[in-house]
């Protein structure tokens, strides 16, 4: 099965946090995972305000690695009719979603996916 990581275990991959342990396996493949169009502005924007826009490149290089899922019309209707079924924001039903649309297995340590089906969730 592919994996999404979403953005969370990036950040905790990247500034090696209290998860990295759990999240690391999952990036020594990174052409194996899924990465959305939207991991990829979250993911820029923080790396730019936390480090620089460099390392900000270099991170999106990694993830141009993996196998880009655009935000399209199928996808955007698949996600608000997942945001108002599991009652989640509109990134975490896109971030869903796609994970549905790719059958992928969502990894995350947010808590809005804890319960939902096909998610590996590592709490914190």
């Amino acid at each position: 099965m592919k994996k999404l990581v979403d953005t969370c275990g990036w950040i905790e991959w990247l500034t090696n946090g209290k998860l990295v342990k759990s999240f690391e396996s999952y990036f020594k493949n990174p052409s194996e995972l899924i990465i959305p169009t939207l991991l990829q502005y979250e993911l820029y924007k923080w790396v730019v305000r936390e480090k620089d826009m460099p390392t900000a490149l270099e991170i999106m290089g990694i993830t141009e690695n993996g196998i880009i899922a655009p935000l399209d019309t199928r996808l955007a209707l698949h996600a608000a009719d997942i945001s108002q079924q599991h009652n989640l924001a509109m990134a975490d039903a896109i971030i869903y979603a796609t994970s549905q649309l790719y059958d992928a297995m969502l990894i995350t340590s947010d808590k809005h996916f804890k319960d939902l089906p096909n998610v590996k969730f590592f709490g914190k």
